[in-house]
């Protein structure tokens, strides 16, 4: 009975090593993404488009404050599911905004459609409902150490 018990044990521990990794890749990859996505928005500090409204400077301003700093926290795996929510709610808005206001369906051949900000947007969801795993700031206040 008692060798039976540490296998199962051992299986258990070894699905949750796998899990906080792919929690943590996960984490990896959305911080990237939204690296990327805040890096392109730098030049609207200092060269404004022409025709761009002011409220859409504004915002493109915002986020390019928001989407690193939301990065950070997810990548650090630091209120985690705080700074996911943050992220979602701007992904929620890229997927409006590309839908309804420039009319951009799903996929298209010509132009970026929202299937990417919906796939991160999955992401950040996932992030949401588990959390940042073991590998984490948050992880390591729950433990005390990052290996328990």
């Amino acid at each position: 009975m008692e060798i039976h018990n540490q296998k199962k044990d051992k299986a258990m521990q070894n699905y949750s090593i796998y899990q906080n990794s792919a929690l943590l890749l996960l984490r990896v990859v959305t911080a990237a993404i939204f690296y990327v996505a805040a890096y392109i928005k730098f030049p609207f500090w200092s060269n404004a488009p022409e025709g761009i409204s002011s409220f859409m400077l504004f915002t493109t301003r915002l986020l390019s404050i928001a989407e690193p700093l939301g990065a950070t926290a997810v990548l650090l795996g630091f209120l985690t599911r705080w700074a996911s929510a943050g992220l979602t709610i701007i992904l929620t808005g890229a997927i409006i905004v590309t839908k309804y206001v420039y009319g951009i369906g799903f996929v298209t051949p010509t132009s970026p459609g929202w299937d990417f900000p919906l796939a991160v947007l999955a992401g950040c969801l996932i992030l949401i409902a588990f959390g940042a795993g073991r590998f984490s700031i948050d992880g390591r206040e729950k433990t005390g150490r990052v290996n328990s």
